[in-house]
């Protein structure tokens, strides 16, 4: 069996980030400014919508700790201010991480009266239907307010063509354009740069081996 599809049971139990957390984040990161509430902003030049869940973004404290603080971003746009300790308690995180889409999902039906629902992309390579799939996924999700958390592996490129690698990783998307081809990942990981964009069809490949919540 690879190391990509090794699945969800093991694939949350890679150190979130990879490495030690810089001293920027040793402690639990204090708030940014809430976002606006999800809200539609029409492209005139191509009359193409845009839709953002409203949400505050806060980092992850630890190496560890991605899990708890993806789902306290989702959560956020719920009104909903949880530590990201009380949630930690409640996925069950450790120092190996977080165990699997399905604990964010469980934690995140809790506080949000069961809006949630795990999506397993079984494949190494997510396959067109898969990442349609995940497109209509966030598109729905985000359309309601409701962020969607994703389980990680590896590398991927935004569109700036800048990389993002992780040995296993939980980050959220929080908005869309482009109807959904492209996404906004919000990535408790580094406070420096909270925010980039990704095409849709390279965080299903992310995604794959592994699952979101949706």
């Amino acid at each position: 069996m690879n190391f990509r599809n090794s699945m969800l049971s093991f694939a949350g139990l890679i150190m979130c980030g990879g490495v030690v957390a810089s001293p920027a984040m040793a402690g639990q990161a204090a708030p940014a400014s809430a976002k606006p509430a999800s809200s539609v902003t029409v492209d005139k030049s191509n009359g193409k919508s845009e839709r953002r869940a409203g949400y505050e973004y806060q980092a992850q404290p630890n190496f560890y700790y991605c899990g708890p603080a993806s789902t306290r971003i989702a959560l956020s746009a719920e009104g909903k201010s949880v530590s990201q300790d009380e949630l930690a308690q409640k996925l069950g995180t450790t120092e190996n991480g977080t165990d699997s889409a399905f604990d964010i999902t469980r934690v995140l039906n809790e506080y949000s009266g069961g809006k949630y629902k795990t999506t397993e992309i079984r494949d190494d390579v997510a396959t067109k239907e898969q990442v349609e799939r995940l497109r209509a996924d966030v598109k729905a999700a985000v359309d309601q307010g409701r962020p969607v958390v994703a389980n990680i592996l590896g590398g991927a490129l935004d569109v700036d063509g800048v990389e993002h690698n992780y040995p296993g990783h939980y980050l959220t998307a929080v908005e869309y354009k482009d109807d959904g081809n492209t996404v906004l990942i919000a990535d408790p990981a580094n406070p420096a740069e909270p925010e980039y964009w990704m095409d849709v069809t390279e965080l299903a490949n992310w995604i794959a081996g592994r699952g979101y919540s949706s």
